[in-house]
């Protein structure tokens, strides 16, 4: 069994037991990482791309569709 203490920024510590060997949480705190980067991604490219979505000649465009 792992421990693994987890220490959010301006929180106390989480202590968790698992199963997961130390290679196998690292790469899930990778994993997570990755997605927070692409749903930022995401979040700020959705704000600069709603004006091209939101235009009457991108409903006209898409309207048969």
């Amino acid at each position: 069994m792992t421990q693994v203490i987890i220490k959010p920024e301006n929180q106390e510590e989480i202590i968790i037991s698992t199963s997961l060997s130390a290679e196998e949480i690292e790469k899930l705190i990778k994993l997570n990482e990755l997605s927070k980067a692409k749903l930022e991604t995401a979040i700020l490219s959705e704000t600069a791309l709603k004006n091209d979505w939101l235009s009457p000649e991108e409903d006209e465009a898409w309207k048969d569709l």
